[in-house]
């Protein structure tokens, strides 16, 4: 995927999404609505998503999880966040990844290992240590994936952060969200992303660029 390093614009290319659930599949629409090939896949067959993806997703492809992570120019997670651990750190070796997961208790259980990381974008770092990871896509809902994206330059356009320590990942994210219908503000490096997670003003609000700049205390855009 070519990206312009001065406004994050990415040509066309394949998302990969692991994860066939709300997020997963709603992620999955929208790239196929921008125009981007979707692969997606969750841990087990590839039939036994088949159905869900056809009808959740049309024209995504439903693969292995292996083949998605080879496949995508830019993997986006959505699984549980305390299903991360399952994943083969190999296959995501250079991969741009979007860690679009949070800590839910009811849903990860105990995650003793959360408390020593500085954000749960860390634990997934730490967990995937070659993959040019960056923070985005979890504090929009599902639902709002479909019905908020607007053409760029819409006034009032919802915005969305993104946070990351690799500037050209970054990038490349960038023009996907953009391309998706939303614009983007750069939350900084990876510990950023701790403004994102559920309980911040980040996660509960909808936000124009402007608003978001505000409230990351930033005034540096990306895209």
């Amino acid at each position: 995927m070519s990206t312009s390093p001065v406004t994050g614009a990415s040509s066309l290319g394949t998302i990969a999404v692991l994860g066939a659930g709300r997020v997963g599949t709603a992620v999955a629409r929208q790239a196929l609505r921008a125009g981007y090939d979707v692969l997606i896949a969750a841990s087990g067959d590839p039939a036994d998503i088949e159905l869900i993806a056809s009808i959740m997703a049309p024209g995504a492809r439903a693969v292995t999880a292996a083949e998605a992570a080879e496949g995508g120019d830019v993997v986006v997670l959505s699984i549980p966040l305390g299903k991360v651990t399952t994943l083969d750190p190999a296959t995501l070796d250079g991969k741009i990844v979007v860690d679009a997961m949070n800590f839910w208790a009811e849903t990860d259980g105990t995650m003793p290992t959360l408390a020593d990381a500085d954000s749960s974008s860390h634990l997934v770092a730490d967990t995937l240590p070659g993959a040019r990871l960056v923070k985005t896509l979890n504090h929009i809902g599902y639902h709002d994936l479909d019905t908020d994206h607007r053409p760029a330059g819409t006034p009032d356009r919802r915005a969305l952060a993104v946070a990351g320590d690799d500037a050209g990942a970054k990038v490349v994210v960038a023009g996907f969200i953009a391309a998706i219908g939303f614009d983007v503000v750069d939350a900084g490096p990876l510990v950023g992303g701790l403004a994102l997670e559920p309980g911040t003003a980040v996660f509960t609000g909808v936000h124009t660029r402007a608003e978001l700049e505000d409230l990351l205390g930033v005034g540096v855009r990306v895209g």
